[in-house]
């Protein structure tokens, strides 16, 4: 396996960046070889996807690590046997599929042209493998059709410049500008890996032995339902003839309800005709068919000019007759859905108050738990015969690997990987705990602590306090190598899910309707409260960050508290009325208030943080990526600006190559770490600099 090793043998390029970094702000991080460092995040691996065959012997997944050299994740896939034994690699790729014969898996990887595409390798002992697709779009979601015989995907189709002018031609040799991107919509599509120009998404279907992929969907809409604007895929479900696919898809507008209306549909795939199956005006996604045809379950709820509505799981026949909700109780949103051989009920992932597992509901609405415990647990397949599912666990000590689980509820996951034993082994890891604490308004809120290793209850520790994005997310309680860093580096991480957090409830979720943030905060302070309850935190200091939603919250809760002694503002949204029209989400921010802003601005002003500005003391670093369009950079450039003017010590790091986040990148990902301690042991809530800093 010398070509593919486990751990990279590259030299440590980074090294030398590394030890720069360490040097920013003169700050010296943690050397104890016992703990976590920066620097082992280029060691980390992590697991995704696990595929089991369809006679249960086998599974493919897909494995990640650091290249060094090119400064991005790369993956390859791994198989082993269904009891974790020969255990190795196979070829680079991610993605994978089997066939449903088992013959062949189809997965995607770099093309001929150098662009990602749909191969298909036999897995007999030749282990044969062709190129089935050669398109100049990027395949995603790929799925075989029962038959073994046509493989479909889904993929962005850039739009055509249809505006024709008579412009001169230029000179011969001229090096004239390239023509504008033309927008005739406030929506556009990005992909995963920076997409920006006008395009939409749509189906595909192509021979599985290779040849041409066919276009099934055209025109100005978008199969995969999704409604935060960054494609990443589409669910696909075919029909047990292969004549069939089904897919979620909704509308390209210009209307203030973009968002949030879908339907699901199914193609022909002969005659490529296209009928819509559910009739109730809602956000329906997620569509599965049954194993025998009859029926189709999905995810969603019906129109609301709520912010924020749960998925619920819903079932209707083949033809969409008889739509119904399937349970009125079951209060978490849910994730894939999944059938087992009987069809007697569903199989799903779902989030519950901090945690993920494994569900099983039938088709009375009746649940029970799969799979129970403080960890995230996925479903990612299941055996053809219906008794084991296969996932990626995490848990608080262990980054994630795969395991098999009974479907019955009837034992424990088995663990079958250990991709970061050799990491972790002799790493003395910080300790965490969970909270449950209230509000001052009395609301009832959950979160975690990671403590510093070798943890002394009777010393004082800086706390810092992480926020999650979204805000209609949630925080798990698992291990997360950055909040490991921090607490090797001596700060006590606190991490909690407010209201408006997932996983709670919808009513939960819903506290913030219309009003983000307003409640949240009081969650986030009354965190806060209950860990300094415990006596080992110096409220001199303590320091507040968070990233998108979490970049949203961490400015409002300085605009509202001088508590902290610095901040780290990442990739925020700081003034909703200037967002509306430079974000790659546009009309998402019109679910957020009840009028536009040209009607009536109270609303969009009240809940921008950069209309209390003049209240924040609390020296602020804000980081944001150059290529963001999700909370583009002018977020960040009027809020840095309005501390400059207000007198509060701050900079604006603008990082390159990066998208929306600080980390894509694994050196952005490093550097975002170093930056915001070196920031935060630069300041005390009195006003003193540290020995850490510059001056």
């Amino acid at each position: 396996m010398s070509n593919m090793p486990a751990k990279t043998t590259i030299p440590r390029l980074f090294s030398a960046i590394v030890s720069v970094f360490l040097t920013i702000g003169a700050y010296a991080a943690d050397t104890d070889p016992a703990q976590l460092s920066v620097a082992d995040y280029l060691d980390l691996e992590q697991v995704r996807d696990a595929q089991v065959s369809p006679d249960g012997r086998q599974i493919v997944y897909t494995r990640r690590w650091v290249d060094q050299r090119t400064d991005r994740w790369s993956s390859a896939l791994w198989i082993m046997d269904a009891d974790g034994s020969r255990h190795r690699f196979m070829r680079k790729g991610s993605n994978a599929r089997w066939s449903p014969s088992g013959d062949r898996i189809l997965f995607i990887a770099q093309g001929d042209n150098e662009k990602p595409q749909v191969f298909v390798r036999w897995m007999d002992d030749e282990g044969a493998t062709s190129q089935v697709t050669r398109v100049n779009v990027t395949p995603t979601s790929p799925r075989w059709s029962p038959d073994g015989q046509q493989i479909a995907f889904v993929a962005i189709v850039p739009a055509e410049d249809s505006w024709n002018i008579d412009l001169p031609p230029a000179p011969k040799g001229a090096s004239w500008s390239k023509p504008p991107r033309i927008l005739d919509r406030v929506h556009y599509r990005q992909d995963r890996v920076g997409f920006t120009d006008p395009g939409f998404s749509h189906l595909f279907v192509v021979p599985a032995n290779s040849g041409t992929a066919r276009q099934l969907t055209t025109g100005e809409w978008n199969v995969g339902a999704q409604f935060d604007g960054l494609f990443s895929g589409a669910v696909l479900s075919w029909s047990p003839d292969s004549r069939t696919i089904l897919f979620d898809g909704w509308m390209d507008s210009n209307g203030d309800d973009i968002y949030r209306r879908s339907h699901i549909y199914a193609v022909n795939v002969e005659s490529e005709e296209i009928e819509q199956l559910t009739r109730k005006t809602g956000f329906w996604t997620s569509p599965a068919m049954s194993t025998d045809g009859r029926y189709i379950a999905y995810t969603g709820y019906p129109a609301s000019d709520a912010t924020y509505e749960m998925e619920r799981i819903h079932l209707m026949d083949a033809n969409g007759d008889n739509a119904r909700q399937l349970s009125d109780t079951f209060d978490r949103p849910p994730g894939i859905l999944r059938w087992p051989t009987n069809d007697r009920g569903i199989y799903f992932n779902a989030q519950d108050d901090g945690y993920l597992n494994v569900f099983y509901m039938n088709l009375n609405g009746d649940v029970r738990a799969v799979t129970t415990g403080k960890h995230t647990i996925t479903l990612d397949s299941l055996s053809a015969n219906g008794r084991t599912g296969v996932g990626i666990a995490t848990s608080f000590y262990e980054p994630g690997d795969v395991h098999s689980y009974p479907l019955n509820g009837r034992g424990e996951p088995t663990r079958l990987t250990a991709v970061n034993a050799d990491l972790l082994s002799g790493k003395k890891l910080g300790e965490h705990e969970e909270i449950w604490y209230e509000a001052a308004d009395g609301n009832r809120a959950h979160g975690w602590i990671v403590k510093p290793p070798n943890f002394d209850a009777a010393k004082k520790y800086p706390l810092l306090m992480e926020i999650h994005g979204g805000p209609f997310g949630m925080y798990t309680g698992r291990f997360n190598f950055q909040y490991q860093v921090f607490a090797a580096n001596g700060f006590v991480v606190v991490y909690t899910n407010p209201r408006g957090s997932t996983g709670y409830g919808e009513a939960f979720s819903q506290a913030i309707d219309h009003a983000y943030p307003s409640v949240d905060y009081l969650d986030l302070m009354g965190g806060i409260d209950a860990v300094i309850e415990q006596g080992y935190i110096n409220e001199k200091r303590m320091y507040v960050g968070g990233c998108s939603g979490g970049g949203v919250l961490s400015s409002w809760v300085i605009g509202h508290t001088d508590r902290f002694a610095a901040a780290a503002v990442r990739c925020p949204v700081t003034n909703w009325m200037s967002m509306l029209g430079t974000t790659d989400i546009p009309n998402f921010t019109f679910s957020f208030f009840r009028k536009p802003f040209w009607e009536d601005p109270t609303d969009w002003l009240k809940h921008s943080s950069v209309m209390y500005v003049g209240n924040v003391k609390t020296p602020t670093v804000i980081m944001t990526g150059e290529q963001d369009m999700r909370t583009p950079m002018s977020q960040s450039e009027e809020y840095y600006a309005a501390l400059k003017f207000a007198g509060v010590p701050t900079k604006l790091l603008r990082f390159n190559d990066q998208y929306h986040g600080t980390g894509s990148k694994p050196s952005n990902y490093m550097r975002t770490m170093l930056y915001m301690m070196s920031w935060y042991n630069r300041y005390t809530l009195d006003g003193e600099v540290t020995e850490d800093s510059e001056e």
